[in-house]
């Protein structure tokens, strides 16, 4: 009877180690992987400050580099959530035209050139780019469509009905005070305020990934949807909440394309999906899903800015960053595979226990005490 008694403590206390053991790998990685992607970085940077050090180590180079990538920059935020659960949303592109569209349009309406009409077109973008998050989160999660099919759908959707609005013309109806501020202007030195905004939106981005409950669920979703469920995770309700932080995000960008380009660019929008996903991808975070990080995001959103930048200044033809970036691509793809597959074989698929742990050691804990 005492010896029943006291055997089945020793059990919790060796899974416990194991659970760790497996979190503390996978941080150990993701610290790994973020490191070789700044290191891909920091030798393109090197390749081309070497071959033309007048030209592309510059103020002025810098400067229109961070400001090319900015506004991919908060695509890529709600990308890396939407994508961390295993999910795709193709409508970004399509969704930041939308949006720019119908905050032309309220921004025209009011026929100001100051603040007040520029902060309603923001308001407005965000609006319409909320709107289709939604929608998106709806067939996605309770109809139980295909990521893919739906955010597809909303692509030609939401292109369609601004160039249906619009006539295919681009409309330039833009404040002033929002070009001149916000698309160009400096809050110091070279240090330009569409950078700043898009550091902001990271930075939230990245507290709300790694520091709340919010992205907790995330990560779960992600690693095995049907695990986070019996833990007590509304699975339906957080995707909605993703896709809608992700379309939310794409109406804001919509805004600062705005600012930055002086019109809607209806037609220049095509490849901006692809590009976010790519630099996603690249940065780290997985396609199957579970795995990834923000920071990783931007930097691999920095690769392909930097080599088409890089390409204009040392005179070879820029299509050919698509070729590079398409086969970094598929590279990253097959890390993360072969990654996936040996944590397979060491029996602990990407540390998902760790995270469903976690959700459920306050369920679980009282219990115990019981």
């Amino acid at each position: 009877m005492t010896g029943q008694a006291t055997a089945p403590p020793p059990a919790p206390a060796q899974a416990a180690p194991n659970e760790e053991a497996s979190t503390g790998v996978l941080a150990r990685l993701s610290r790994l992987q973020a490191l070789q992607i700044i290191g891909v970085l920091a030798l393109i940077v090197i390749i081309f400050s070497v071959m033309k050090p007048d030209s592309f180590l510059t103020v002025f180079n810098i400067r229109g580099i961070v400001q090319n990538t900015s506004i991919l920059a908060v695509l890529g935020v709600g990308m890396t959530f939407v994508i961390i659960t295993g999910g795709i949303d193709l409508s970004v592109g399509s969704v930041l035209v939308f949006s720019g569209v119908i905050a032309d349009k309220a921004m025209a309406a009011m026929g100001g050139q100051g603040w007040g009409a520029a902060m309603v077109g923001g308001l407005v973008a965000i609006g319409c780019g909320l709107g289709w998050g939604l929608v998106n989160g709806f067939f996605i999660a309770r109809a139980k469509v295909p990521p893919l099919i739906v955010t597809l759908g909303s692509l030609g959707m939401a292109l369609g009905l601004a160039e249906v609005i619009t006539g295919g013309v681009d409309l330039r109806d833009i404040p002033n005070v929002m070009v001149n501020d916000v698309g160009f202007g400096n809050i110091a030195w070279q240090v330009p305020w569409l950078a700043v905004i898009a550091a902001i939106v990271v930075v939230l981005g990245i507290v709300l990934l790694h520091r709340t409950r919010f992205g907790l669920h995330t990560y779960a979703i992600g690693s095995n949807p049907e695990a986070g469920r019996r833990s007590g995770v509304n699975v339906p309700r957080k995707l909605i909440a993703i896709y809608a932080l992700s379309g939310l995000l794409a109406g804001f960008a919509g805004w600062m394309n705005l600012a930055f380009y002086q019109s809607t660019t209806i037609g220049g929008q095509s490849t901006t999906n692809l590009s976010v996903i790519a630099g996603v991808v690249i940065g780290g975070t997985s396609l199957f899903g579970g795995y990834g990080s923000i920071f990783g995001s931007i930097v691999g959103l920095f690769i392909p800015a930097t080599l088409q930048d890089g390409f204009v200044i040392i005179g070879i033809q820029p299509f050919w960053q698509q070729v590079v970036v398409g086969a970094v691509l598929i590279a990253a793809v097959y890390v993360d595979q072969q990654r996936r597959a040996s944590a397979l074989r060491g029996g602990r698929p990407r540390g998902a226990s760790g995270l469903l742990g976690h959700l459920t050691t306050s369920r679980q804990a009282t219990p115990a005490r019981e």
